[in-house]
């Protein structure tokens, strides 16, 4: 989101050029730049740390492909902690490991995200309202049901195989 108006003040903004950072929009009565604000959220690809993962149906977001465990990072939360909520949210399960892998930019909803891979001993899913259903499934057999190659899901399942072959 890019500013127009302070949202303290509420002066229109003009562009100044603030260091390395170059035109900023800048609030001349509050005396301050106000730079762009976007959402962060995690994915985490859930694993048994025997070759299976969590995959969930959710409807509000494909009809043809399966998910992660997502979701938005709340105020003055860690990424780590939003990751460890959401998996217990979505599908109840507790991890008893997490390891971060990489951030990825998603155009479509202008967000950052944070990927993560999870490791349970439970097996048991308890499934939020926000999952329609959700299976453990081979990580291999996972890459065709994700959002295809270049999707954050794929390349999550990507990096769990590829470690299990290091």
């Amino acid at each position: 989101m890019r500013f127009t108006y302070c949202p303290d003040c509420g002066r229109k903004l003009i562009d100044k050029v603030i260091g390395d950072e170059g035109y900023v929009p800048y609030c001349e009565g509050c005396k301050r730049p106000l730079f762009d604000m976007f959402s962060s959220c995690v994915i985490v690809l859930v694993t048994d740390g025997k070759g299976k993962v969590v995959l969930l149906r959710q409807s509000y977001i494909s009809n043809e492909y399966y998910n992660l465990v997502s979701g938005y990072i709340k105020p003055k939360e860690r990424a780590e902690d939003t990751a460890y909520r959401e998996v217990e949210e979505e599908v109840g399960l507790k991890l008893k490991s997490l390891d971060f892998a990489f951030t990825r930019w998603f155009d479509k909803k202008d967000m950052l995200m944070l990927g993560f891979i999870g490791t349970t001993d439970d097996v048991e899913l308890s499934l939020s309202g926000e999952v329609d259903s959700a299976i453990w499934i081979d990580a291999q057999t996972a890459l065709s049901m994700v959002h295809p190659k270049g999707s954050v899901s794929y390349e999550l399942v990507e990096r769990l195989l590829s470690l299990k072959s290091v």
